[in-house]
């Protein structure tokens, strides 16, 4: 008996041992196979056209990531819908090689805009990298309610909807921003969309428009030249990338904080160790030095999160923005 009892306690290990390497080898698989991604050409999917920020910064990223994977990056421009044809496209991607650069309305309330969207953010697509972020500016004609920033919001309060922003287009950050800080400041200037940001701008200069939330590569190349007004950056705190600007909060509107941001995101059909390893990889790169500069002078503060970092980030700012769009009842045109 002590020998069949020594035998089936032979067996009872060796068969435990087995299993936990099997075990172990099946963890290690994906890792294994991750070794012999990417097998061809990496394509970065741009739903802008070329020249514009996040073709930028697609661009930027491509030359240091191809060098990290050892295959070609290439910029796919696929323009259209606010850069919701280029998600759509990296959405339905089936050739795990394929990612986009998005901005941040692609991947948090498009569909909340347009339930008839062909994509779903949450669903159809996995969060890779948040690249870079920027404050807007909070930007004026010059000679309007001249005086601090508390002063000029509370101008903008005696004036009520005898005051007019502009904003490139229903729906936009530029437009669901300033209906933010309506709410969070007591403001109520009347919204005028406009097709984009250049010409807002010559709106504001010519006096048409009294106020409007620009990015800042564009809002600073006016004010610097003197033709317009800036009254402060839309972030909680001081920007880096305009620190002589008072916050949101310096200017009487406490816990206010709005930003654009730029992202890289996967299919969600993309196998997960893919995901990790290219997060890992872009983060390093927009990290870098020489690309942190290369970012910081197109407007972005680099952040070059995780992969979980950019799902909390969607997480806030739909929460937020979402809130905006129910409240204020804004639907696209």
């Amino acid at each position: 008996m002590p020998h069949l009892k020594r035998r089936r306690a032979t067996v009872l290990i060796a068969t435990l041992a087995l299993s936990t390497w099997a075990s172990a080898q099946k963890q290690t698989e994906p890792h294994q196979s991750d070794v012999n991604w990417p097998v061809k050409t990496v394509r970065i999917v741009v739903g802008f056209p070329a020249g514009s920020s996040p073709d930028l910064t697609a661009r930027t990223l491509a030359e240091p990531l191809s060098k990290a994977l050892g295959q070609p990056v290439i910029v796919e421009n696929k323009v259209g819908a606010g850069g919701n044809i280029a998600a759509d496209f990296v959405a339905k991607a089936t050739d795990d090689h394929t990612i986009g650069l998005m901005i941040n309305g692609n991947l948090t309330i498009a569909k909340l805009l347009n339930p008839k969207l062909n994509y779903d953010p949450l669903k159809d697509l996995t969060p890779v990298s948040l690249i870079g972020m920027s404050p807007l500016v909070l930007t004026a004609p010059v000679g309007t309610a001249e005086g601090t920033a508390k002063e000029f919001l509370a101008a903008a309060r005696s004036a009520g909807d005898k005051w007019s922003y502009g904003s490139p287009g229903v729906g936009t950050v530029g437009h669901i921003g300033m209906e933010l800080l309506k709410g969070q400041s007591g403001i109520n200037p009347v919204h005028v969309p406009y097709p984009g940001y250049p010409q807002v701008a010559t709106a504001l200069i010519g006096g048409q428009l009294q106020l409007s939330m620009m990015p800042p590569a564009l809002a600073l190349a006016q004010i610097r030249a003197g033709k317009l007004r800036a009254i402060g950056v839309t972030s909680s705190g001081r920007s880096t990338l305009a620190p002589d600007l008072p916050s949101m909060a310096e200017a009487g509107v406490k816990d206010f904080n709005l930003e654009i941001w730029n992202a890289v995101a996967a299919p969600n059909s993309m196998p997960k160790p893919v995901v990790a390893r290219l997060s890992a990889l872009i983060s390093e790169v927009a990290r870098s030095p020489e690309i942190r500069q290369k970012l910081f002078q197109q407007g972005w503060q680099v952040a070059g999160t995780s992969a979980e970092g950019l799902a909390n980030r969607i997480k806030l700012d739909t929460a937020l923005l979402g809130g905006v769009i129910a409240k204020r009842g804004i639907k696209p045109d």
